[in-house]
């Protein structure tokens, strides 16, 4: 309601957003633009017939009045958040039901709550995200034929909400440390879940403070008196008609976040609550009526939850990169400041090389992670396939390139939108630029399924594992098979080519390195373990370089392979972004190449004259690069950003929509500041 009465208080009409007006910069740079950026959103599509399906699913959603906000998330109180996150989340469902009953796809959820539209309808997170992220496909990957038939379909039509209670106030990434605990009891052929410590409570959980009547729980697993590890149950939390907590059930919301606000993040806790025999996930380990545990044919099969949702972060991280620098770039077009020539008119700050330096190397950035995450996808649908034929093969490769690449992917983008966010100046500071809130979304995937540095360590064992079987003279898997080369310094030439190799030539080396560190730990009488905790900082740049080395050599082959139906012009620019890409890390990793590339002083500014060049020839087409994200203005949802460019318009209606403009004389004047106005001392 204030928003509307703000919306009264405009200063100059004269100064209101104009329908249909361009800013004339963004249109300059329009023109500017050297290929056509529809042909690049087809290619980002996958395809003309995608690109329509996405308009038009877009279309469905944003253009309903019920999924629009009145007040801005960020005027409203923490509670109200939550009461607004959760009305239009089960308003969306209801409309992705119908979506689904006209022939949608799984895939229609996976978008709808990913960093593009979803964060356009959800702003600042969705109460139901964990019920269609985690908990179905828990069911789906955890569950025996009887139980996905009884519980999907309950789930499916939201006759459940659940959620994926696995991380405890005192574990997080090692779950193998987690203490709550599920009893068989074979008598009642039940199982107990109990939290016998404050830190086995269960935090963090999306949705489960007031919104979820079930999850999947995760638990220490007992029978005959024996521990038989973590393994997934489903527990009811509300009662389903009531929603009051079951009994012995302590749940709640967790408060305040530094982002997410709307997500319902929450703690849980059991006292001795009895769960049926049938209740455990058993699709991988069972126990029987009499306690009889039946072994799993491997641990990390219960982990392919997590396993899912880190594919999916790197792919979210690629929509929310785009749609940060879409909005730092349409605003560095507009914004014009300084002098660069005395005397003469202001620039565009876009002009000025350090703005391109800023921005520039993360247009490429969304390019390169949007191609990993594409081959990660792939991978998964393939290994996932092969596990449920019981050939469990690729299952350590893909857990070691998804541990990595979720550490990677979200650390550089969060760098990339704080780097956004400084680019705009005081402006992005302001939530109406949308980037303090992109920031507070990415930044937490740093820590949420799996904390960067124990991802990157996770990778680094199997680094160690594919190491010996190097030196064993074994063949590798395709992600290390560079560690089998003869890696020893070749003759060093500026080209993108040369880069990649030296990525490759860098993992081997720091791998290698590591190795040497553990065997000479343990030869000096550590532990194993001892001797690992003691290379760890090592082991950690050993599976980034190894990362890197992957990122850059998926996106050339994309570039060299897998681009051949488009326009000359358009792989041409596809090029310059994968140079680009390549070079800047090959720069901000300028020592690593002296030790391990044989690069010397005068290539280092070779390079640094390449990407100069690089970001002169990228510049008339910056603007049209970010066009083709082809991000719509709700999906962008920036004062900075909008297609129209129409600046400090937007920003001042933003301002006027703030509740202490809804009147010209606020309340607490006469409460407070009156009084020491006319304090006399």
């Amino acid at each position: 309601m204030f928003g509307r009465l703000a919306a009264k208080q405009v200063p100059n009409k004269e100064y209101a957003v104009v329908p249909g007006k361009v800013n004339p910069d963004l249109q300059r740079e329009r023109k500017k633009c050297t290929f056509d950026t529809l042909e690049l959103t087809h290619f980002l599509d996958g395809g003309v017939e995608k690109y329509k399906d996405r308009k038009e699913r877009e279309n469905f959603f944003l253009s309903d009045p019920e999924l629009m906000d009145d007040v801005p998330p960020e005027l409203m109180s923490h509670e109200d958040q939550y009461r607004n996150g959760l009305k239009k989340a089960c308003y969306l469902f209801k409309k992705l039901k119908e979506l689904r009953e006209n022939g949608g796809t799984i895939d229609n959820y996976r978008q709808l709550l990913g960093g593009s539209l979803g964060s356009a309808i959800l702003k600042d997170g969705n109460p139901l995200a964990l019920h269609y992220v985690m908990f179905i496909p828990t069911l789906m990957g955890q569950g025996t034929p009887d139980q996905c038939a009884y519980w999907i379909e309950k789930a499916w039509d939201c006759r459940v909400i659940g959620t994926y209670a696995q991380t405890e106030l005192g574990h997080g990434t090692f779950i193998r440390g987690l203490e709550t605990t599920a009893t068989y009891n074979p008598k009642t052929q039940q199982f107990f879940l109990n939290s016998p410590t404050l830190t086995s409570y269960k935090w963090w959980p999306g949705g489960l403070g007031q919104t979820a009547n079930y999850a999947v729980v995760v638990a220490q697993l007992y029978t005959k008196g024996e521990c038989h590890g973590i393994h997934p149950f489903i527990v009811q939390l509300r009662d389903e008609k009531t929603h009051r907590p079951m009994p012995g059930v302590i749940v709640g919301e967790i408060g305040p976040k530094l982002g997410m606000n709307a997500t319902n993040n929450g703690f849980l806790a059991f006292k001795q609550v009895p769960i049926p025999r049938n209740q455990m996930l058993m699709k991988n380990a069972q126990v029987l009526p009499d306690g009889t545990y039946v072994k799993s044919p491997s641990n990390k099969l219960t982990y392919g939850t997590m396993m899912f949702v880190r594919v999916v972060i790197v792919q979210d991280m690629a929509s929310y990169l785009a749609k940060a620098v879409t909005i730092a770039v349409r605003y560095s077009a507009v914004r014009r400041q300084s002098e660069m020539v005395p005397g003469q008119s202001e620039p565009q700050i876009m002009d000025y090389l350090t703005q391109m330096y800023k921005l520039f190397p993360y247009i490429a950035t969304v390019y390169a992670l949007k191609f990993s995450a594409q081959w990660l996808w792939n991978m998964y649908n393939d290994v996932t396939a092969k596990i449920d034929a019981g050939d469990l093969e690729l299952l350590p490769e893909l857990h070691s390139i998804a541990c990595c690449l979720k550490a990677v992917s979200t650390a550089d983008t969060a760098t990339a939108i704080e780097t956004c966010r400084l680019s705009c100046g005081g402006h992005g500071y302001m939530a109406c630029s949308n980037l303090p809130t992109t920031y507070g979304n990415v930044t937490a995937a740093s820590t949420y399924e799996g904390e960067n540095t124990v991802m990157l360590l996770q990778t680094a064992r199997a680094l160690m594992k594919a190491y010996a079987k190097a030196q064993a003279g074994e063949q590798l898997s395709p992600t290390v098979e560079y560690l089998n080369r003869n890696r020893k310094f070749r003759p060093w030439s500026n080209t993108v080519d040369s880069i990649v190799e030296g990525f490759k030539q860098i993992a081997a080396g720091k791998v290698a390195a590591c190795a040497l560190s553990l065997q000479r730990g343990v030869e000096s009488g550590l532990s194993s373990e001892e001797a690992w905790n003691r290379a760890s900082v090592q082991l950690v740049d050993a599976a980034e370089a190894h990362c890197r080395a992957f990122i850059t050599d998926r996106h050339l082959d994309m570039v060299r392979n897998g681009m051949n139906e488009l326009s000359p012009a358009l792989r041409e620019v596809m090029a310059q972004l994968c140079d680009l890409y390549c070079v800047f890390w090959a720069l901000k990793r300028t020592g690593d190449f002296l030790q391990f590339c044989g690069i010397r002083g005068e290539d280092v500014q070779n390079l640094q004259d390449y990407q100069n060049e690089l970001l002169v020839q990228i510049r008339p087409n910056a603007v049209g690069l970010v066009d083709s994200f082809d991000l719509r203005d709700e999906i962008i949802g920036s004062a900075l950003g909008s297609y129209d460019g129409q600046v400090y318009e937007r920003l001042l209606q933003s301002a006027m929509l703030s509740p202490l403009n809804a009147k010209p004389v606020h309340d607490s004047y006469g409460a407070s500041l009156s009084a020491l106005l006319r304090a006399k001392y």
